[in-house]
């Protein structure tokens, strides 16, 4: 099995464009949540969510103008580029040896909630005649593909809030069996609709207020977009092109609880987290900081640090655990890769970013995350979580480079 390497990253999200943006954004507990507002929502419970400002959004109307591709592709594209180049490719190292694994939850968010509001409530026959192509989840995925000429296999995780974790998981296994050279891997998602956003209010796991992760008046999560996009590599292949390496991969696991389709297992996920620790060859002391899922919600925070006492120590006193999701939002497909960033982030700067809006100890849970300001870590391997609806669980583990 071969060495894993990160030789680029590129993010967009509501902290800004570019991947520097959101790692500045998470160290200084800087939040990209704003107010939102849907015309087609008559009585909207839920205003606010980290969405792209309305520049950034008007930037790239203006510079990725395609009558076949709607936001979640162009999203998947952008931090594409600037993946790509930070990594220093060149047309030549394309072609088949280079594959592509891009998740999404959603897809085309926008052109569905379009042709739902004309057909449904208009009855109108004339929809976009491009909605296929627009909509389809592998619209992302494809679209990167065709941008560099990256002919190996392209893939496209659609598993909820595990789909970026599992894309990049998948590209690992790829890259690491020596079955392509590198993998140009990640998730987008592009969900801030009218239709959409209704549906999550009406499944009451969204907070009216503030998202408050582990804290004992947290009451739900903030919705998000963006996209989070990687180039990886063999170790060898990146020395040979004298590539800047960021950081290696050197962990996943990923499985299934198999049990309620919205609660979390505790014991699966524990068992998700063991099985990245297995692949890495670490153990559970090695880990000195963790990016986990955090959504805000009762029930996801109270079974994820459940989880994490299964793995870590009843006290998980050795261990530094915050959730960056109040900052970038939850952005479900794009959520895992956008967390990976933070998490390389921390790793890089050696410093874990805060779980802003703490309020308060939750004695069910008694967990002391990172609450408010950032901490200094000093560790050379740090863990990013994800657990998604439908029981799908994907865990990375990355470590420095040297």
């Amino acid at each position: 099995m071969k060495r894993v390497v990160i030789t680029g990253m590129g993010a967009i999200s509501a902290c800004g464009r570019g991947a520097e943006k959101l790692i500045e954004s998470t160290q200084l507990g800087m939040s990209g949540v704003r107010g939102v507002s849907f015309p087609e929502i008559e009585v909207q419970r839920v205003e606010t969510a980290a969405a792209l400002a309305d520049d950034v959004k008007q930037q790239l109307v203006e510079e990725m103008k395609h009558r076949m591709r709607e936001p979640v592709a162009n999203y998947a594209v952008v931090a594409a580029r600037e993946a790509v180049a930070q990594s220093g490719l060149t047309p030549d190292d394309f072609g088949d040896k280079c594959g592509v694994s891009v998740g999404s939850g959603f897809g085309g968010a926008q052109t569905l909630n379009k042709n739902y509001l004309k057909f449904g409530a208009e009855g109108s026959m004339r929809l976009d005649p491009m909605s296929v192509p627009k909509i389809m989840n592998n619209a992302s995925a494809s679209w990167v593909s065709m941008e560099f000429g990256a002919t190996g296999p392209a893939y496209c995780m659609a598993t909820a809030c595990s789909s970026a974790s599992q894309s990049i998981g998948l590209a690992y296994q790829l890259v690491r069996s020596g079955a392509i050279e590198r993998c140009i891997t990640g998730g987008s998602e592009a969900c801030l609709e009218g239709g959409v956003f209704r549906v999550w209010e009406l499944l009451r796991v969204m907070t009216a207020g503030k998202n408050r992760p582990f804290s004992k008046d947290r009451n739900g999560m903030t919705l998000g977009e963006g996209a989070g996009i990687f180039v990886i590599e063999t170790l060898e292949s990146a020395q040979a092109r004298g590539a800047e390496i960021i950081c290696e991969i050197a962990g996943y696991g990923t499985n299934s609880d198999a049990g309620d389709l919205l609660r979390p297992d505790p014991i699966r996920a524990a068992s998700c987290m063991q099985l990245a620790l297995n692949d890495a060859g670490a153990s559970p002391s090695d880990i000195g900081y963790i990016n986990a899922h955090g959504t805000g919600t009762v029930a996801n925070d109270f079974n994820e640090v459940c989880a994490l006492r299964e793995v870590f120590g009843t006290d998980l006193s050795n261990v530094e655990i915050s959730s960056t999701k109040p900052i970038h939002g939850h952005a479900l497909g794009a959520a895992g890769a956008l967390e990976l960033v933070t998490a390389i982030g921390a790793l890089r700067q050696q410093t874990a970013p805060p779980t802003i809006n703490f309020n308060e100890r939750d004695p069910k849970i008694d967990l002391d995350p990172v609450a408010n300001v950032a901490r200094k870590i000093n560790t050379d391997t740090v863990m990013s979580n994800s657990l998604a609806f439908g029981g799908i669980n994907a865990t990375l583990i990355i470590r420095a480079y040297g």
